[in-house]
């Protein structure tokens, strides 16, 4: 890298970019308001750690995220990575759907130059904003040369996580994104990561996979609670789902129930996943051959991703890769 790091900041809206009437409201604002430059102006310093080209891609609230815009935001990720004198991105996004955004990019870009996403839980607008300082350190991040090929990063409140890792683990919080499972990777201020990031399915979504794709494939996650008529699953299929994730109770616990509807599915050539509504841990595979896959260690959101990556490549050997 030059002295000064050239990076290529990717605004997508967001609460980081939110503003309200009130500077003391920090729940009632419209995300994605304000344009870049004001978002960099509220940031004394940035020029002393980087040079930055700005591109303006959506100004949306990331609860409107879609498979779409990862398509599109992927493909602007690519470009600027690709330029000669381009030596890292920063994505500004809304906590909402930050770790679904990050997981996507996580199986889609392979290590190399920085890419760094940040986020505020406040808006821009409020009294004790985040996102300034979450900005500064994002780019602070993507300006240090121990970032280089440590895979799709995000920086929040002060801590270095690897995208991989994220939860959104409360409503409002400013430490409501965390890593429950492995934790952060390190510091943002000074720049220091103190345990290596898990890259075992960084970017093997293969370059060009996805080239000229405008959608995935339509994934479904069901929410199973006590009780829950599984009509819902039949229905999901009727309505063209190609798979089919169910957040089920415990270990990833099939209720009776729900057994037929899901291997009946299974036998139509849908494709489904037991996954869990607990908060973390491990969906172990089953004895029982006959059951859904188990998602592993992936929650709803990101097994339904993964499973949407899986049927647009249509490899079985990634499938088994995504939901080790």
């Amino acid at each position: 890298m030059p002295l000064t790091p050239r990076l290529t900041l990717i605004t997508t809206g967001g609460t980081i970019a939110g503003q309200a009437v009130s500077a003391a409201d920090t729940t009632d604002y419209t995300a994605g308001a304000l344009d870049p430059s004001a978002l960099i102006a509220a940031v004394p310093g940035l020029t002393d750690l980087a040079q930055l080209r700005v591109d303006a891609l959506l100004s949306i609230d990331s609860k409107d995220m879609s498979p779409a815009h990862w398509l599109t935001l992927l493909a602007r990720v690519h470009y600027h990575l690709a330029q000669a004198d381009c030596d890292g991105v920063v994505i500004t996004h809304g906590t909402d759907t930050l770790e679904e955004t990050g997981w996507f990019l996580h199986l889609c870009l392979p290590p190399g130059k920085p890419v760094v996403m940040t986020a505020a839980m406040r808006p821009a607008t409020a009294l004790s904003a985040d996102g300034p300082m979450n900005l500064y350190q994002a780019i602070a991040v993507a300006a240090h040369t121990s970032s280089t090929d440590q895979g799709v990063l995000v920086v929040m409140n002060g801590h270095i996580f690897a995208a991989a890792d994220i939860v959104k683990a409360d409503t409002q919080a400013l430490g409501a994104i965390t890593a429950p499972t492995r934790g952060p990777l390190g510091t943002a201020q000074p720049v220091q990561f103190y345990h290596p990031i898990a890259l075992t399915q960084a970017g093997c979504i293969p370059t060009d996979a996805l080239a000229g794709q405008t959608e995935l494939p339509r994934v479904d996650i069901l929410y199973v609670a006590a009780g829950s008529d599984p009509d819902l699953l039949s229905a999901a299929v009727e309505r063209g789902a190609q798979g089919i994730v169910l957040a089920l109770p415990g270990n990833g616990s099939l209720p009776e129930n729900w057994r037929r509807p899901a291997l009946a599915a299974l036998a139509r050539g849908i494709s489904v996943i037991r996954s869990t509504r607990v908060g973390h841990g491990r969906v172990a595979h089953s004895t029982d051959a006959a059951l859904p896959a188990a998602s592993g260690e992936l929650n709803p959101a990101k097994a339904r991703i993964a499973l949407m990556l899986a049927l647009a490549i249509g490899t079985p050997e990634l499938s088994a890769r995504l939901f080790a």
